[in-house]
């Protein structure tokens, strides 16, 4: 079995990478059967002579592999056909503007297996870069802050090195007594919740959080029970009752955003659940939100102050709630929103460690083991030339009625 690790085209250019040098390593270790060859690419932050000195084969054609392992959607023109794929293809949702991509995967019989859909038998999924997200999520965040208030001026996230680096950053702020929420209980939140503990801020309970005042700034790390109620008052503790039943309850963030100074959105949100705060909740004089670190970054939707994804290059916007509009974020009257929508970017050479170490444990093995816990075969888009059955739905999404 031949694998290549493929390289990034699409713009704006990304440079992380499935497989470090050091994992590919490994990889071939403990599986020795395995051949990986490695696309040359001038972009990708493992440079071609990290790879090679390693001894694999650097190359501008990767035609006679197997396998392509990539990290972002691969433009139409470079899909060699009758292969296999690894990559994040954003069609699972039926987005509009990666429809032609999943036809043009289905006419050249490319199996396309698709990060996201790399599951357990639970539907949890396996890889991802999620806590990289939380990570850099919550350092951007508090450098909104400081740019809003001119406190301190952090730089950028992206030139520097690795999580460390992030780290020492953070240590040379003074951060006032504010009250910081960080939403969700996953690899995003537990990402940002690493960068809250390692700049020593105090974690305080729902009830603490809600009632006390403090000498120091706190953070609180609140789930969908927390911030959701049903609509009966029922208590509940299983939070199933929720993923199942979602209609059944309202928000109940606003106890929070009363007495919330910094936000971090790192919760998934599932459709059919009630919105965290919608734009007339912004507009009450309860609402004390002041900067939205939007890690989840669902335009228009949960968080309402998030009016579109910025950019690494231009993260922060203000948003006016009178006019429920976008303002620039120093006035006065604006809540000044972080949004960007790629930011384990910015982290690359962490990211592309952790991810790599994932997608060995939990990937390769199904290549030489049979796929014996069906991971391949759940994770599976396309074959033949079709859709596989799990993703069917998607039948409409491709003949363009939907």
């Amino acid at each position: 079995m031949k694998f290549a690790i493929i390289k990034e085209r699409k713009n704006p250019p990304d440079r992380r990478v499935v497989f470090s040098p050091t994992k590919l390593v490994e990889a071939k270790a403990n599986f020795p059967k395995a051949e990986f060859k490695v696309e040359s690419s001038g972009i990708r932050v493992f440079p071609d002579e990290a790879y090679s000195e390693k001894g694999f084969e650097v190359t501008e054609d990767v035609s006679d592999c197997d396998v392509m392992i990539g990290v972002k959607e691969v433009p139409i023109e470079a899909l060699i056909p009758n292969k296999k794929y690894f990559f994040f293809s954003h069609t699972i949702k039926k987005q509009p503007y990666n429809r032609t991509l999943l036809q043009a995967i289905l006419e050249k019989n490319i199996e396309l297996f698709d990060h996201e859909t790399i599951v357990s038998d639970k539907g949890f999924r396996l890889i991802g870069f999620g806590r990289y997200a939380g990570i850099v999520g919550a350092y951007n965040g508090f450098r909104a802050w400081g740019l809003k208030y001119d406190t301190w001026d952090l730089p950028k996230a992206g030139p520097l090195p690795n999580q460390t680096a992030l780290i020492d950053e953070l240590h040379k702020i003074e951060v006032p007594n504010i009250k910081i929420l960080l939403t969700g209980s996953g690899k995003v939140a537990n990402g940002a919740q690493e960068m809250l503990d390692a700049m020593n801020i105090k974690s305080v309970a729902v009830d603490d959080y809600l009632n006390d005042d403090f000498d120091e700034p706190v953070y609180c790390k609140i789930d969908v029970l927390d911030y959701n109620k049903r609509l009966d008052a029922t208590e509940v503790t299983d939070v199933f009752d929720f993923f199942n039943h979602p209609e059944k309850y309202q928000s109940n963030f606003m106890r929070f955003a009363k007495v919330t100074d910094f936000y971090i959105a790192g919760h998934f949100y599932g459709d059919g659940a009630p919105y965290l705060y919608i734009r007339d909740d912004v507009k009450s004089p309860d609402f004390n939100i002041k900067v939205v670190a939007d890690i989840s970054c669902d335009v228009d939707g949960p968080v309402a102050t998030t009016l579109r994804a910025s950019t690494i290059a231009d993260p922060i916007y203000g948003y006016d709630p009178e006019t429920e509009s976008e303002i620039d974020f120093k006035d006065d009257k604006a809540i000044t929103v972080m949004a960007v929508d790629n930011l384990p970017c910015e982290l690359p050479q962490d990211a592309s460690e952790g991810f790599g170490e994932m997608f060995l444990e939990h990937v390769i093995p199904a290549f030489f083991d049979s796929d014996k816990d069906g991971v391949l075969e759940r994770a599976k888009i396309t074959e033949s030339g079709k859709l596989t059955a799990s993703f069917s739905y998607l039948q409409a999404y491709v003949d363009g009625f939907e």
